[in-house]
């Protein structure tokens, strides 16, 4: 890394010189302007509206416009006339909670790096902020403008987070705000229950840029002279559900799912549109595969049909046979055969 500004943080009598470094880079793929026949690379003159003449550098000023065609030239030496107190420090105005500082206020965030023999204050003020748990508002003069900024302890190093002043950030102003809006409370709770449901600790390299990548494939690709292999449609975004409720609970059972965890009765039970439309695909997976082995599995049941199971035989109770004894008619005795008669 480059320096990119030297100077010291002065901590009440304390001088503590310091190299300020980008702490941040930006990864983005960068293209030039060429002709689309040739590739030759495509140039701008400066020139002047007046005389027409191509300007250099050394011969361009700064212009403030007043209006009615007016301008107002400022050279280098308006600028270096300006009382910038904060020219070559960085100086420490007062501590407070982190959590005051507003996140959309930071801007851009630098190392300090100690230079010299300021490495002993310069880790006394990283510990002595660390344990303070606050964090040092300063102020500092970058690129010929004086900036609000904190001073944190990031990985044992001091970092210093340029911020945008008050009147820089804009007030919104929309239609919305005016409007007399109320949510039920059913609704905040299940909307609750879907942050819960997709709570979880913020890992920064579980992230990353998929357009990037697939971009800079696009170009490997070019450069090797190869074909360029197209990934694979993502399943479309079910349409949104009408019903607000609906659309929550199903968010709610789509996040359980995606945590592994088994959805609800209640979610099983009621389907909405998203659901629906999210399941449509695997169910007719399962409708193919049924079909596949219906007919056997028919053939075989009917094979292997279990018998029916035997009635108990019902005994007859005492009063029934007396009953059923009664009514049936007497049996005459039976008559005895004679013994056939034996001849001689």
């Amino acid at each position: 890394m480059r320096a990119i500004w030297k100077g010291a943080v002065s901590f009440g009598l304390v001088s503590i010189g310091v190299k300020v470094y980008s702490a941040t880079e930006e990864k983005d793929i960068r293209f030039h302007q060429v002709h689309r026949d040739d590739g030759g690379r495509i140039r701008y003159k400066r020139t002047c509206s007046v005389c027409g003449e191509e300007v250099t550098y050394d011969d361009i000023a700064k212009g403030y416009d007043i209006g009615g065609g007016e301008m107002v030239i400022l050279t280098d030496d308006d600028f270096a006339d300006l009382p910038l107190t904060t020219s070559k420090a960085i100086d420490v105005l007062e501590f407070v909670p982190a959590e005051q500082v507003d996140p959309i206020l930071y801007n851009k965030a630098y190392f300090l790096e100690p230079e010299g023999t300021a490495t002993k204050p310069y880790v006394l003020l990283r510990d002595a902020l660390a344990d303070s748990e606050r964090v040092a508002i300063v102020k500092v003069a970058l690129r010929q403008r004086e900036q609000l900024a904190t001073l944190r302890v990031r990985e044992g190093v001091l970092l210093l987070n340029t911020m945008l002043w008050p009147d820089e950030v804009r007030t919104p102003a929309f239609g919305f705000l005016d409007e007399d809006l109320k949510v039920r409370p059913p609704e905040l709770a299940m909307a609750s229950s879907l942050i819960d449901s997709m709570a979880g600790q913020f890992e920064p390299d579980a992230f990353t840029d998929d357009y990037r990548a697939a971009l800079q494939e696009v170009i490997d690709a070019k450069i090797e002279g190869r074909e360029v292999v197209q990934p694979e449609e993502e399943e479309a975004a079910p349409a949104a559900a009408v019903d607000l409720m609906a659309a929550l609970k199903a968010s709610v059972e789509r996040a359980r799912v995606a945590r592994g965890e088994a959805p609800t009765a209640e979610g099983a039970a009621e389907p909405t549109p998203i659901t629906s439309a999210r399941s449509a695909q695997q169910a007719a997976k399962a409708a193919k595969t049924a079909k596949a082995t219906k007919a056997p599995a028919k053939k075989a049941a009917e094979k292997k049909a279990p018998a029916k199971k035997a009635e108990p035989i019902k005994k007859p109770t005492k009063k029934a046979a007396e009953k059923k004894a009664a009514k049936a008619p007497a049996k005459k005795p039976a008559e005895k055969k004679a013994a056939p008669r034996k001849t001689a």
